[in-house]
């Protein structure tokens, strides 16, 4: 059984609420992204131009 379909149960085999997944999942795809913006943060600063900010030279 793969993890998406099998019962998420906490410490007493108690099954976890859905806000408290929500929360999980938010807190692990907020330490995703800090990861994230630390790598680019340390990439340079070339390579996070957005659209629309073009070099006036």
């Amino acid at each position: 059984m793969s993890e998406e379909t099998a019962p998420l149960t906490a410490g007493a085999g108690q099954p976890k609420g859905l806000l408290q997944q929500m929360e999980e999942l938010m807190a692990a795809l907020n330490a995703d992204l800090s990861a994230l913006d630390a790598d680019l943060q340390g990439a340079g600063g070339s390579v996070g131009r957005g659209v629309g900010e073009e070099e006036v030279g």
